[in-house]
């Protein structure tokens, strides 16, 4: 039997680097692939982070991997949907644990599962596993917000569901790296005065004082 060696990518920044090194090397994947990789399920999912914002404006960007979100409620059957093609790992702030038949059971503190094929082959994907409340979903920067899904989300021509910009940059203000800044110069021309204040009054509730309100005020 032969075994794929995987080695970590060219052109990692430092600080990437050392989080490879520690938890293991990562393949950048796409909508597309997780798409593949959900073909199937049949619960709900939805892409999040910088996909979503390339989704909305046509704008591309290099991504180190794709967010993909889903339902806490679904974990269960998205594992038994997943079993023998992706080992699951809960993510708890670092801490990892293996979602396995014999003790399935995702911990209340860990919002993230990553998914590889075995232990020598590179993670592929970071779900992110979202709350709902009474089937809304639960903005995780304020929980006491709730949606529906379909409100802040929408669905591209190839049929994948992402969610709306001014949600993806209204989580990306909180470590506004480059990459965020890039995103937020690339969506605010095309954002509607609506959706522009309701970033703005978002950011400003999460984030008093931060530099993105007057940018997104105009």
């Amino acid at each position: 039997m032969t075994t794929e060696r995987t080695w970590y990518p060219d052109g990692l920044d430092a600080e990437e680097l050392a989080f490879q090194r520690l938890y293991g090397p990562w393949k950048p994947s796409t909508p597309a692939e997780a798409r593949e990789m959900l073909d199937g399920y049949d619960g709900e999912w939805w892409i999040a982070g910088g996909w979503a914002v390339e989704a909305f404006t046509g704008v591309r960007r290099d991504h180190e991997d794709v967010d993909v979100s889903l339902w806490r409620r679904d974990i269960e059957k998205l594992r038994l949907h997943l079993r023998g093609k992706y080992d699951l790992w809960a993510n708890a702030g670092g801490r990892l644990k293996p979602l396995t038949d014999e003790r399935p059971e995702q911990p209340a503190d860990a919002d993230q599962i990553w998914l590889r094929k075995h232990a020598l082959a590179p993670w592929e994907f970071d779900l992110v596993v979202n709350p709902d409340r009474d089937g809304r979903w639960v903005f995780r920067r304020d929980p006491e917000l709730d949606y529906v899904l379909h409100d802040i989300s929408w669905v591209a021509p190839d049929g994948i569901r992402y969610l709306n910009p001014e949600i993806a940059l209204a989580y990306k203000a909180k470590q506004s790296r480059p990459k965020d800044e890039q995103d937020l110069a690339a969506t605010l021309p095309l954002l509607t005065d609506e959706r522009r204040t309701w970033l703005a009054d978002m950011i400003g509730h999460l984030h008093p004082g931060h530099a993105w309100i007057e940018t997104v005020r105009g």
